[in-house]
């Protein structure tokens, strides 16, 4: 089907390709399990079901990291055993052999540690691929009323900085929480074994590090969610702003602009001085609390050392090992900024994940092939928004091959009856039916593939004038795409660029005019060759002289087609079999050009304030 533009509020959106999503999704028509996180451990938990397909990797992340912890643990003691067995007794050679054998743990230390980065740089990566497939996927997949109520610049938060901020977590604090676990675990055994009373002097601080991590982090998430939601916003302003900056410029706004931004910035970074503040605490008053720690077990180590209760070599091992007991807690507190502000961002990510798409719920299996386009609405209501109807009972008969044209002022209801069509949105009353079949249950990918649509605003991507019009159908052949273009009169122009059919275009078009831009979507509906052909103001943006070139290029378009017209310039539909006259909602009046100026009714009316004609 050809696909239309995408920047547009009540523009068609790219189906998602069918990809297995992990982290509880499925492919597009499975039923797809909802676990939306309320809480920090639910969303580490479903963070974890994206690293879970590489348990191979975190296996040897693991082994890694054990070694790793392990020689850690070994040079401590080795440096007590020097002291006692080797310095104090004063056996030099002794001593440069202990020294060569640290030497080797170190340097093993240093390698295996490599190792573990190396390979969890890959799985948090692949994790990553994987949840970054997975939003982009459901984008494609949420109908429209989602899009409505989102700004572009806060889904692009959501699918950059947010997914940024999971990565960098996941490439730091995994193999630092499993180093951790590790180092904590060895260095409390060890630290039993060589001095009992040692040890529980040196846990003395440990309930106010935990008392004192459980307070900041409590604080902490609330100002990093808050953090993620305003650079959203502050995201979604700038995109506006920069999409906007003929009409900013042109009605002298920089300034008003920029108070805007300035006062969106400023809460941003009231929230992420608070937010940096909280967690920045962690780090000094931990390091307070270790020097306390390590000050208490030196001078009482000193002392039982003095009075032969323990040796010299043992609190030299046991100040070591109280550090690398401390250390651990040190680096779980310092991640609270990288962890909250993950679990915010993930949250967001997941939000989004979990919304419903416009396929769930339609287990509709029927296929729209080979139709003929006979298209009715039968007494069809709808509204956007509860309570506020846009269409009101409208009923109208499209025969296969006939132009129907709609009409009226703004805020008719032409858009409306395109998009329900398409299936853009569900009818709340009424039965809309093609070739008999209601299309509530046909399946919406085989629909839209019956459907060629021109909206007003031309979209064309950052790809190739030849990739662009090949959207509408992506198999066809170069020859194909060049007939498209000469039915659409798009050729001419296109071999007079630089490149052709392979010049590059710039993001939005920019190095096209508008009407070239809208000559290339003709050419990509034409290329897709619909049963259905849907023209919403598609030649609203094009010359008068353009105009009459592509007239004859879309009746022949038309020709055997169904095909709605949606058209501000009434003269562009003189021809239609019907035009239907829409006005607050309803169908006002239908019949040919020359039937609604015999009425002199409303389109009368319309007409002659167009063309000043005088009956």
């Amino acid at each position: 089907m050809a696909k239309p533009n995408q920047d547009s509020k009540h523009a068609h959106h790219t189906d998602g390709p069918d990809l297995s999503m992990r982290g509880g999704n499925a492919i597009r028509g499975m039923t797809i399990a909802k676990a939306k996180p309320k809480h920090t451990m639910d969303t580490i938990r479903r963070i974890w079901s994206y690293i879970r397909p590489f348990k191979g990797g975190m296996m040897a992340v693991f082994i890694f990291t054990l070694v790793t912890t392990l020689l850690s643990l070994i040079a401590p003691y080795l440096l007590g055993n020097a002291v006692d067995h080797y310095i104090i007794p004063g056996d030099f050679k002794g001593l440069m052999g202990l020294c060569a054998i640290l030497l080797a743990v170190y340097a093993g230390t240093a390698l295996t540690a490599w190792l573990q980065q190396h390979v969890m740089v890959k799985v948090s990566q692949l994790s990553i691929l994987a949840m970054r497939r997975d939003i982009f996927a459901r984008l494609q997949v949420l109908p429209l009323r989602f899009f409505d109520s989102k700004t572009h610049g806060e889904l692009m938060s959501r699918t950059t900085n947010d997914i940024e901020n999971v990565s960098g977590t996941l490439n730091q604090s995994v193999t630092q929480l499993i180093s951790s676990v590790l180092s904590l675990i060895g260095s409390l055994a060890i630290m039993l074994y060589l001095n009992v009373w040692l040890t529980l002097l040196s846990m003395v601080t440990i309930p106010l590090v935990m008392l004192f991590t459980k307070t900041v982090a409590s604080r902490t998430r609330k100002h990093f969610s808050k953090q993620q939601s305003l650079l959203g916003e502050l995201n979604g302003f700038i995109d506006e702003t920069v999409s906007g900056q003929k009409v900013v410029q042109v009605y002298r706004r920089e300034g008003h602009a920029a108070a805007q931004f300035d006062d969106m910035n400023k809460k941003l970074t009231d929230a992420s001085i608070h937010a940096q503040i909280y967690s920045g605490t962690v780090g000094p008053v931990m390091n307070v609390l270790n020097n306390v720690s390590f000050a208490l077990i030196a001078a009482v180590g000193g002392y039982m050392a003095f009075k032969d209760f323990t040796t010299v070599g043992v609190v030299v091992a046991f100040l070591n090992y109280s550090k690398q007991f401390q250390r651990p807690l040190n680096d779980l507190a310092n991640q609270f900024n990288l962890v909250q502000s993950a679990v915010a961002g993930a949250e967001r990510v997941f939000e989004i994940i979990d919304t419903e798409s416009e396929y769930e719920g339609n287990d509709q299996t029927k296929k729209a092939n080979d139709m003929y386009g006979e298209v009715r609405f039968d007494h069809v209501s709808f509204s956007y928004k509860k309570g506020v109807p846009i269409l009101r009972d409208v009923s109208l008969t499209a025969r296969p091959g006939e132009t129907v044209a709609l009409v009226g002022p703004t805020g008719a209801g032409k858009t409306t009856i395109i998009n329900l069509l398409t299936r853009f949105y569900e009818i709340d009353d009424g039965v809309i039916t093609i070739d008999g079949s209601d299309i509530r249950q046909l399946d919406k990918d085989s629909l839209r593939s019956q459907l060629g649509i021109v909206l007003q605003d031309a979209y064309v991507f950052s790809a190739s004038i030849r990739e662009n019009i090949r959207y509408g159908r992506l198999d066809a052949s170069d020859q194909e795409i060049e007939t498209a273009a000469k039915l659409a009169n798009a050729h001419d122009f296109i071999m007079k660029l630089p490149d052709g059919y392979d010049t590059q275009l710039l993001s939005g078009g920019g190095n096209l005019s508008q009407g070239q831009r809208q000559l290339l979507t003709i050419a990509r509906a034409v290329l897709a060759d619909p049963v259905i052909l849907i023209l919403d103001e598609a030649t609203s943006s094009i010359d008068t002289r353009t105009e009459m070139h592509i007239q004859t290029a879309m009746r022949a378009l038309m020709q055997g087609r169904t095909s709605f017209v949606i058209a501000h310039r009434l003269s562009t539909i003189r021809e239609a079999d019907q035009i239907l006259v829409m006005n607050h909602g309803g169908i006002a009046e239908r019949g040919t050009h020359e039937e609604l100026l015999a009425k002199r009714g409303f389109y009368y009316v319309l007409y002659n304030s167009q063309f000043k004609l005088t009956s």
